[in-house]
């Protein structure tokens, strides 16, 4: 952003904790200062803010608000006419929709976005949207593609020596190699991930490796261990306030303890999650409440 007009003073935020707070008592204002930036020929900084504002939408799961900033933040890259705020603005709208379930939408907007990335020679770019094309192509069940575009978003951060980017994606790569059945390999690059996010004070970061972490435990036998790690995963995401991460993990916890036979654990994980989820109005209470469904089919949670 540009320097602050005289007489205004940033407000220090120490830490992560800090910083959620500023945002969740800040929420419907910085709504409405997107709007007015891009109401009032501020194309730029309704850009800059709506993709500021990102990682905590998805954390707390505010996607319809995040799908109107999006909207608003690529009809001013596109009326700057710059073909790397495009690019970025189709990026960010096309995660999303995807998170929404708007498949038909999201996919030719991160392609779109992967071209204009690519003519640019943008490789932070480029990187960034294959890790983006990976989830979409998880949707679709295409796991190998998944796999293939974090792997090409790996070489990139690599390439780059974007250490951060780098240990996520290494959670992702391993993440892929577990739902293709190699949990093993998917263990060696998790904990290779989880070094370098414990480094880095990635505590995000630290609980998605520690679901994968779990996930692939479970799907090994291992299910003591798949408990541990993901009650690790829980309470890191707690104490950073991330409902729908932590109803997926649920979901698994759940699954897990059916494996092992304490069908009240279960019960007791999937009502949690499917709570979690009612309250994000997100689809995968579907999914969840599928799992608790009577015999009259209906999903005894309230």
């Amino acid at each position: 952003p540009p320097p602050a007009p005289e007489g205004v003073r940033p407000e220090p935020l120490a830490d992560d904790d800090r910083a959620l707070a500023w945002l969740t008592a800040e929420h419907a204002v910085l709504l409405a200062v997107v709007d007015t930036a891009a109401a009032t020929g501020q194309e730029r900084l309704a850009c800059q803010l709506a993709w500021s504002l990102e990682p905590f939408f998805d954390r707390r799961g505010h996607w319809h608000d995040a799908l109107t900033v999006q909207r608003t933040a690529l009809d001013a890259a596109r009326r700057l006419a710059e073909p790397a705020l495009e690019a970025r603005g189709l990026r960010g709208l096309g995660r999303i929709e995807g998170r929404l379930g708007l498949h038909h939408l999201s996919l030719p907007r991160l392609e779109r976005a992967l071209e204009l990335f690519r003519r640019m020679g943008d490789d932070t770019g480029r990187a960034h949207t294959h890790r983006s094309l990976g989830w979409e192509s998880e949707q679709r069940g295409d796991l190998p593609g998944a796999l293939r575009h974090n792997q090409l978003a790996l070489a990139l951060f690599r390439a780059l020596g974007d250490r951060a980017a780098q240990a996520g994606v290494l959670n992702s790569v391993g993440w892929y190699h577990a739902l293709l059945g190699d949990h093993r390999q998917a263990l060696t690059h998790c904990f290779e991930a989880l070094t370098m996010l414990q480094d880095l004070g990635d505590r995000y970061g630290q609980a998605a490796t520690w679901d994968s972490i779990g996930y692939a435990h479970q799907h090994l036998g291992r299910h003591p261990h798949a408990l541990l790690a993901y009650r690790n995963a829980l309470t890191l995401l707690r104490a950073l306030g991330a409902p729908y991460t932590e109803a997926d993990i649920l979901a698994r916890v759940g699954d897990t303890h059916h494996a092992m036979g304490d069908e009240d654990s279960a019960r007791a994980a999937w009502t949690d999650a499917l709570r979690l989820l009612r309250a994000l109005d997100h689809p995968d209470a579907g999914r969840v409440g599928a799992r608790l469904s009577g015999p009259d089919g209906q999903a005894d949670v309230c």
